[in-house]
């Protein structure tokens, strides 16, 4: 008698589990174990302001800011002085209180290679504007993000901007409740020289991102005068949190 051909159920869950065997023999090869997270120096959300108030322009001024940073070798230099030599970043646009898209996940950054692939993985994001600023959703939505896959010594939720929250709950509920687990908040106040139609109704935004925004052990205010000085401002900031040394300010020109 022959033996029976085998069904198309069988051969799937024969293909999935040994597609699950060797994702354990490279986790293996690696040093990382299966369902372990993977140590880290730093775990890094860049969270990237799309409100109207962010022309085109100045978008793709705050899009190759990052990218740029990224291909930077005083920023791998820095990724890999640390104790581990690698962190995890994750990048996410935001705008109204309920829109948030992550643009990249979660990715392991601890070569000039891996730098550069998430630096064109930036450049290549698509574009987006939509209408309010809600600081308070970008918290929100951030902490939703942290997982289980790396653990890191320090994590830190960095936000760019050029308003103040105008949707949502208040944003200092936001930071409030991140910080009180432990995370730090940073921020990345774009002053750019658009006349302001209520100049006495809030106070200049590098002061209240300071106030507002901003909180956990060496948290900071670097501040962009205007889109084009984002470049060398994204870059000081990244050194600043991969190194850990919130009182050193990197000169970047």
């Amino acid at each position: 008698m022959l033996p029976s051909k085998p069904s198309r159920r069988t051969l799937l869950g024969a293909a999935t589990l040994a597609a699950a065997g060797q994702m354990v023999c490279r986790a293996a090869a690696q040093g990382v174990q299966p369902g372990v997270a993977e140590p880290v120096d730093l775990e890094l959300q860049l969270a990237l302001d799309v409100s109207r108030s962010m022309d085109p322009y100045e978008q793709e001024l705050q899009f190759k800011g990052y990218a740029g940073a990224l291909m930077d070798p005083r920023i791998h230099e820095a990724i890999g002085s640390g104790a581990v030599g690698a962190i995890a970043v994750m990048i996410f646009i935001w705008s109204d209180y309920h829109i948030q898209e992550t643009l990249i996940g979660w990715t392991r950054l601890a070569t000039a290679d891996d730098c550069n692939a998430f630096a064109q993985a930036v450049l290549e994001a698509p574009r987006r504007i939509y209408l309010y600023t809600s600081i308070s959703g970008a918290i929100d939505y951030a902490m939703r993000q942290w997982g289980t896959h790396f653990e890191g010594t320090r994590r830190v939720i960095d936000i760019s901007g050029d308003g103040v929250n105008n949707s949502g709950r208040p944003v200092a509920a936001a930071r409030d409740e991140a910080l009180a687990q432990g995370i730090v908040i940073n921020g990345l106040p774009v002053i750019n020289d658009r006349p302001d139609p209520f100049p006495m109704r809030q106070p200049p935004l590098d002061d209240y991102y300071r106030e507002q925004v901003i909180g956990g052990p060496g948290s900071f205010v670097e501040v962009a005068t205007g889109f084009e000085a984002f470049d060398a401002a994204v870059r000081r900031k990244l050194l600043r949190e991969i190194a850990g040394l919130p009182g050193q300010h990197p000169a970047i020109g």
